[in-house]
């Protein structure tokens, strides 16, 4: 091949970023020990940043956007992964750093390559990407913590966005009672559907009036949002609680006290997919393969063509985005 398309993130001499499809060479693809052809790509929060320049995202320009991607392994260097393998390459400095999966081809290096598990295929794979590893990486600690569906009830915040999505779907089918928290009155009855046995509305709590410590409710709670959303959830935590931190989608500053975790003896685990070791990784993919694969999971998703995604990222920067977009690459 001469040539093959890809979106390219680009900065002017103006600092503005902007991003559209062209065509490059192989020999522009970053250096890595794994080239592979790449089948599908999801859009995050993170990639319509990027690519739009609504936030610092990109580190090194230009850059080939998409932090995921799913496909098959056209050459390898490395004696894990043999031509005509399904793999599955997420996070790391995909998209940021090191050209992503928006490109007919990608070549990474090999740590950041994940076989793709039996039960799961490439478009699945991608429709959980990394809102999926996130969701199912921060149960998995928890559970690492002593979390089990008979300690209590666990709260997923954020709810109606990708990650809480797929973890309350995720929990429910563990057996946990989950509530939801979320913002959107108008998403109560999908939320139900996926698993929600109980639903807060974001308005009907005061959350800056919370005391340190508030009456406890939850054996775990997965926290999309941060803020004083987040410090209301460690107020309200049950003895032992373990709270995963996923995102920042309110706040990124988090106002509590101590109280929480020396007299209710409350984890909170920080949640980093981005750099996650590769044993962990896997060990994450092959749960979301297994009793973590949501049972609705196509309900979350749709599917858009290459030629689409210029125009699917402001959906995303707007708020208006539902579930999972997953971009096939492959004609």
């Amino acid at each position: 091949m001469d040539s093959f398309k890809a979106f390219v993130i680009e900065r002017n001499d103006a600092r503005k970023v902007s991003g559209a499809l062209t065509s490059i060479s192989p020999a522009q693809l970053d250096a890595g020990e794994v080239l592979i052809r790449v089948h599908f790509s999801s859009i995050n929060y993170k990639d319509a940043l990027a690519a739009t320049g609504a936030g610092k995202i990109i580190r090194r320009f230009p850059c080939v956007g998409g932090i995921d991607l799913s496909g098959e392994v056209v050459e390898s260097g490395d004696p894990r992964f043999k031509t005509g393998d399904a793999v599955i390459a997420t996070s790391f400095d995909i998209g940021v750093a090191h050209h992503g999966g928006y490109a007919e081809y990608a070549r990474v290096p090999a740590d950041w390559v994940v076989p793709l598990p039996a039960g799961l295929d490439l478009l699945r794979a991608m429709a959980l990407g990394t809102a999926g590893l996130t969701a199912a990486l921060g149960i998995v600690r928890m559970e690492d913590n002593g979390l089990a569906p008979a300690n209590g009830p666990v709260i997923v915040t954020g709810a109606s966005g990708g990650v809480g999505g797929l973890a309350i779907d995720m929990l429910a089918q563990l057996g946990y009672a989950v509530t939801a928290l979320t913002g959107k009155a108008d998403e109560t009855d999908f939320l139900r559907h996926i698993g929600a046995a109980d639903i807060l509305l974001r308005g009907d709590i005061e959350f800056d009036q919370a005391r340190p410590l508030e009456a406890a409710r939850w054996a775990g709670a997965v926290d999309n949002v941060g803020g004083a959303i987040l410090a209301w959830v460690l107020a309200t935590m049950q003895q032992a609680g373990t709270v995963a931190s996923i995102g920042n989608a309110a706040d990124f500053k988090l106002a509590t006290t101590v109280f929480p975790f020396i007299l209710r003896g409350v984890s909170l685990l920080g949640i980093d997919s981005g750099y996650a070791s590769p044993a962990l990784r896997q060990r994450v993919w092959q749960r979301l393969a297994a009793d973590l694969r949501p049972r609705h999971l196509d309900e979350f998703v749709r599917v858009i063509g290459f030629d689409e995604l210029p125009g699917a990222f402001a959906a995303f920067i707007e708020g208006k985005a539902k579930g999972r977009t997953v971009v096939r690459i492959l004609g």
